[in-house]
């Protein structure tokens, strides 16, 4: 028998921390003492998740919302009620410390549009506020976190969620209850995912999910991180600015990756799937680590993407312009992936039999 990998294994607390809407071992906190900070978040900190959550709760929202939520409001205020110095009545109500953005309150600095001063301070009303704007938003559920959130907080820093996405997945878990089985965490920011029997996909993994939020540059990425983007001649990359940021596209994110088992792949998908072959078309096949390629047309000539799998249906990869490196649930589910999935690849992936 070949090895078994064991990818994103939760244990839940009781029956309804398991119900967890698809993404379950996700939702999950490093093992440590009750009551620890958890990805840099402790105290009111949590006490304020645990409000968001409940709220999320009350509203028979899925758990994906409550991951926005958190998500947002460790972007907006630290997961702290912010008063502001320029909105005295804010000064008067309980809060965790002072901002001084605008005339922006609470968990997720709304400014004065979204309700009464008393309402925006008010951890369970500024929550019930943002998740109705949320679920205001069409097809929010299927949407990487980053934009979620950016659809209901219109913010001028678009991209500023992306990284609080895993952080709020260990955060929903621990006020939860919910603990990452052995080796098995969720890989915020600073911590790894541990792949049982497979050392070098494990490595890959963590090579590319310590490059989450950083922004896609068409062109960018080689064996040592993220590079310049590159000019290509008048088309949708130069549009979106790619030449100027400095980041991955999918193809430098998996080049990357590789890299750090030295495995050398080609900077362009097409290349990939030529020089790995033959691919896995086998989904049921398909292990963590392994190189996921899209085509348009169902042939090599159509090959345009390239993502690593995660296990359980998600994928990490950089996606497009104008979006950062992000993890992609359902995959499986979603009529893009599953209709464009032309087969897989394991370069150098192999672990030899004792």
């Amino acid at each position: 028998m070949g090895f078994v990998l064991v990818l994103f294994v939760a244990v839940a607390a009781d029956q309804d921390a398991r119900a967890d809407d698809g993404l379950s071992g996700v939702v999950c906190a490093p093992p440590g003492a009750p009551g620890a900070a958890v990805a840099g978040f402790g105290g009111r900190q949590l006490t304020n998740a645990g409000v968001v959550v409940a709220v999320g709760k009350q509203l028979r929202l899925p758990p994906r919302a409550w991951v926005v939520a958190t998500a947002t409001a460790m972007a907006e205020s630290r997961l702290q009620v912010l008063a502001n110095a320029s909105v005295a009545e804010s000064l008067t109500l309980p809060h965790d410390s002072v901002g001084v953005d605008h005339d922006s309150v609470g968990l997720f600095q709304q400014r004065a549009s979204w309700g009464s001063v008393a309402q925006r301070m008010d951890p369970r009303s500024s929550t019930r506020l943002f998740y109705a704007r949320l679920m205001a938003v069409p097809g929010w559920e299927a949407m990487p976190v980053t934009l979620a959130a950016q659809r209901v907080q219109i913010s001028a820093f678009p991209d500023a969620y992306a990284r609080w996405e895993q952080p709020a997945n260990a955060v929903v878990g621990s006020v939860q209850g919910i603990v990452c089985g052995p080796g098995a965490a969720p890989a915020p920011p600073g911590q790894r995912v541990v792949l049982p029997g497979n050392p070098r996909a494990e490595t890959v993994i963590n090579a590319a999910l310590s490059q989450l939020g950083v922004p896609y540059a068409w062109g960018g990425g080689n064996a040592h991180g993220p590079t310049r983007g590159i000019s290509d001649g008048g088309g949708a990359a130069d549009r979106a600015g790619d030449r100027d940021k400095v980041g991955f596209d999918c193809s430098g994110l998996a080049l990357y990756a590789y890299a750090q088992i030295g495995v050398a792949l080609p900077h362009q998908t097409q290349a990939i799937w030529t020089a790995f072959q033959p691919a896995i078309t086998d989904r049921t096949a398909i292990q963590p680590g392994d190189l996921i390629l899209l085509s348009d047309n169902g042939r090599a000539s159509g090959v345009h993407h390239v993502a690593i799998y995660l296990g359980q249906g998600r994928v990490v990869e950089a996606p497009q312009s104008g979006q950062v490196v992000r993890i992609t649930l359902g995959i499986w589910q979603s009529p893009y992936w599953s209709g464009q999935f032309i087969g897989a690849m394991r370069p150098g992936l192999t672990v030899a039999r004792s």
